[in-house]
């Protein structure tokens, strides 16, 4: 597309022509092209447009930022999208959208409205409706908007006063075609919550004024600028523009400008901020002219009518603790589906952030002031939620009463929420509880299980609008590490409470609207080749090669590898088909650092060969088309950050969230060697390299992690941290055993994890050993499963069992067998096959097969499995 120099004339005469150059484009090619806005860092390594005679394009820079016109692109792939809301049919935007996607490139750098003094800071959720999010890369949003006010976000953009609604900057805005497919509901996810533009910028216009505007070509204010072409109407076809015939803008009576028409310009790339003259910034009665006369309208849209943000008001709480309050939050819910802000103190009262909130955490206990509580119920009369986690707010009849002997002490409590099974648990109490006049719109959820049923825990309704507040008295907002007791029992029931405190938050949420359910299962990603020295790559990748067919794949029955050197855009990947990338220089992961991996293996052979993947069904599956064929010299291993189709003993379900080491190991055992003889060692080793990759370290001697017979990894007694599933082959004279293994490491939710242990250890023995990761504890755990192994080979089982049952939990264990009312038996040991020993009063020391038994910890029994 030709760019006429009037543009430029335009530029230099009136300094905000550019927002009539990008309405009239976008109003103009809103169908048939792509717009995109992005800053110099997005444009590096992409042709920009000429701007030559017969270019379908246009290209414009004001500063560090660029608008150009590109050809129309589709976008028709959800698969690494989470859907937020569908997309609005035609009759609900005035039948002109326009999708879009966003790019964040700096998270952190904000906007500051100071710093811009005449230009109003906007916020992308005024001009549009977020639709979908990109699974791991939050930073790439998809929204729509109607076409005026996508032409007002890209104007806030070239100005340099658009933000997105966590603050971060956008760095580029790309328009996108949706295809039909993608409107249909059996192509969507079920669509979990709404979100909606909501500032004051209109979403529609009405079909007068649409028109109106239409027959004026595209120009938004005829004193300045107007479509050069056959008619008044001569440039409104939407279709217009196909052909590659754009119109160009004039002035309507400039004698400079008809002088200048006369002469064809070869080539104009750029308009330059830098060559226009000081001129004031307040051109507001030419950027609004499109509002003119247009009744202001409000999408209906999302039934909230709130952006998907939960705000927590901490009052002058620390930074720390509101972190904490921060990540119980995120454990409840999806935060691909919602984001969590804290609203400081100095902020409350200044910025409008009632439009903004879904739910509005108060965790302060200190008084909360006057003209801060009106707001807060003023937010609840306008259909507000509130959640009030141990803090001063009440409303109503509804007042606090203080009982010191509650005070931070652990009690147990009961969540009796209407029409629900109570839950009891174990909870720290605040030191109040809640007193009301016996008002029709306050319930009772919660009480403290002593004489007096103390109330902790109240619903209230508030206004005809639906806003309503749950308040509680008991600490829920804070993970057990977290509390103030350093007491060994207090922290034990705390854990030992953990997952009903999580189910009743997550209940509490789900009655204030927030949808808890965590459904989204993440997509499957490559699988990276890795290797523990980086000299034995060469060989590893020949081999590998070595085992591939005709068609680039190594062939298994549950998981084919597509061989490739770098990542393939656009590949499908699936439970039966990954592409497996050979190129090192590739790899990146935030949970598995490969130079953390190296330093801490110290092996001969085992895991030295890593295949690597953040999101896979099993580690299993991944060693299945390689395990009978690997190399002598080479040990190979499979880790994942997250497993969607783990398996435990039995069938069982392996939960693997992200923060548990996860891995599959291959080792070979020959038959008739001391270990092969006795193959059921080799869990035992296994969950004895776990607990000595921890307990080795110095400084972290103390920390109690157990073992429980046969493939359990134990906090104490008290609760599993980690488990280990072996399936071994016998092929010829040599055992092929896959050993798998899981342990928690950074994940607190649900149960337990290893640093858990460590910040209570810090916290009781005034220590400060540091948390582990995952990549450490792994490597750790090879290294010690190589050295275990190699001492049984020399020595036998009396190599390993003082050290076994120095950590086993089962020391002078009192049991019962069959049942609760079976006969009393006492564990003495291990025998020579690793199967557990028991001794029955007046009978003989027998062995129990751990394939043929469950041994339940908590009821202290071991009973016979069904099939």
């Amino acid at each position: 597309m030709l760019i006429t120099l009037c543009y430029v004339y335009l530029w230099l005469r009136f300094r905000s022509c550019y927002a009539l150059l990008i309405r009239s484009c976008v109003h103009q090619f809103h169908r048939t092209s792509s717009f995109t806005f992005c800053t110099h860092s997005q444009e590096q390594g992409k042709k920009i447009p000429s701007g030559r005679p017969g270019e379908e394009k246009l290209c414009l820079k004001l500063g560090n930022k660029a608008f150009f016109i590109d050809h129309s692109q589709l976008f028709e792939d959800l698969n690494k999208w989470s859907l937020l809301l569908e997309p609005p049919s035609d009759s609900d935007l005035g039948g002109r959208r326009i999708a879009f996607i966003t790019e964040t490139s700096l998270p952190r750098e904000t906007l500051s409205a100071a710093s811009h003094p005449p230009k109003k800071v906007r916020k992308l959720s005024e001009y549009c409706l977020s639709l979908a999010l990109c699974h791991g890369d939050s930073s790439r949003l998809l929204a729509e908007a109607s076409v005026d006010n996508f032409s007002e976000l890209g104007i806030a953009f070239m100005e340099d006063r658009l933000q997105m609604d966590n603050g971060s900057l956008p760095q580029k805005i790309t328009s996108v075609q949706l295809r039909e497919s993608l409107k249909h509901k059996e192509a969507l996810e079920e669509v979990s919550f709404s979100t909606k533009r909501t500032s004051h910028q209109e979403l529609n216009v009405s079909a007068s004024e649409e028109n109106r505007k239409e027959d004026m070509g595209v120009a938004e204010s005829t004193t300045v600028v107007h479509s050069h072409g056959g008619g008044a109407s001569g440039g409104t076809d939407p279709n217009h523009g196909e052909g590659g015939e754009h119109p160009h803008l004039h002035l309507s009576s400039c004698h400079e400008c008809l002088e200048l028409e006369n002469c064809t310009i070869e080539s104009v790339k750029f308009a330059s901020a830098e060559n226009i003259p000081d001129l004031p910034d307040d051109f507001s009665s030419l950027e609004d002219t499109s509002d003119v006369g247009c009744p202001k309208k409000t999408s209906n849209l999302n039934k909230t009518g709130k952006p998907p943000n939960v705000l927590i008001y901490g009052g002058s709480l620390s930074q720390d603790l509101l972190q904490q309050v921060k990540d119980v939050l995120l454990q409840c819910f999806d935060p691909c589906r919602y984001v969590v802000y804290p609203l400081p103190e100095e902020q409350v009262l200044k910025v409008p952030w009632m439009d903004n909130c879904l739910l509005l955490v108060v965790v302060t206990s200190d008084p909360i002031p006057s003209e801060v509580q009106n707001l807060f119920t003023s937010y609840m009369g306008n259909g507000g939620k509130i959640l009030g986690l141990s803090s001063s707010f009440t409303f109503g009849d509804v007042s606090l009463v203080r009982r010191s002997q509650l005070q931070e002490s652990l009690q147990a409590f009961v969540f009796d929420r209407p029409n629900r099974d109570p839950i009891g648990l174990n909870v720290i109490s605040s030191g109040y509880v809640y007193e009301t006049d016996g008002d029709d719109q306050v319930q009772g959820w919660g009480y403290i299980d002593n004489d007096m049923q103390d109330v902790v825990m109240v619903h209230q309704t508030y206004g005809d609008s639906g806003g309503e507040a749950v308040l509680c008295q008991v600490r829920l907002e804070m993970a057990p590490q977290s509390q103030m007791d350093p007491d060994l029992g207090t922290f034990d029931s705390l854990k030992l409470s953990n997952p009903q405190r999580h189910e009743v938050l997550t209940q509490i949420l789900s009655s204030l609207g927030l949808d808890c359910e965590i459904s989204s299962i993440p997509p499957l990603t490559p699988v990276y080749l890795l290797t523990a020295r980086q000299e034995d790559y060469p060989d590893v990748l020949q081999w590998v090669q070595s085992r591939r067919n005709k068609n680039g794949l190594i062939k298994s029955s549950k998981m084919s590898l597509q061989i490739c050197d770098s990542p393939l855009a656009g590949v499908d990947i699936t439970p039966s088909l990954a592409p497996l990338v050979t190129g090192e220089e590739s790899f990146t992961s935030e949970d598995f650092n490969l130079d953390k991996y190296r330093e801490n293996l110290q092996t001969e052979k085992l895991g030295r060969v890593v295949m690597f993947s953040e999101v896979t069904t099993s580690t299993f599956n991944l060693l299945d088309g390689l395990m009978f064929h690997e190399p002598k010299e080479m040990g190979l291993i499979a880790i994942a950050t997250r497993q969607t189709q783990g398996k435990g003993r039995g069938g069982n379900i392996w939960l693997s969230p992200r923060g548990c080491a996860l891995m599959t190991l291959l080792v070979t055992i020959p038959l008739s060697s001391p270990l092969g003889q006795r193959i059921a060692f080799v869990q035992h080793l296994m969950s004895m390299a776990v607990v000595e990759a921890v307990r080795t370290l110095p400084g972290y001697e103390d920390i109690e992690l157990k073992v429980k017979w046969p493939n359990d990894i134990y906090y104490s007694n008290l609760m599993k941290i980690g488990g280990v599933l072996v399936n071994s082959t016998l092929m010829g004279n040599m055992f092929y055993i896959l050993i798998g293994c899981g342990f928690n490491v950074t994940n607190s939710n649900p149960t337990i994890c290893i640093n858990d242990l460590i910040y209570e250890h810090n916290k009781r023995y005034k220590t400060n050993i540091d948390p582990l990761r995952v990549d450490t504890l792994i490597a750790r755990t090879v290294t010690a499963l190589e050295r275990l192994i190699q001492m049984f080979q020399k020595e036998g089982p009396n190599a390993i069992l003082p050290t076994y049952y120095k950590y086993w939990v089962h020391s002078g264990q009192q049991i019962r067998l069959g049942g609760e009312d079976g006969p009393l038996a006492w564990i003495v040991g291990v025998d020579d096959s690793g199967f557990l020993q028991i001794l029955q009063e007046g009978k003989d020391v027998v062995s129990v097969h751990p394939d043929g038994n469950s041994f339940d910890m908590i009821r202290n029994l071991i009973v016979p499995k069904h099939s």
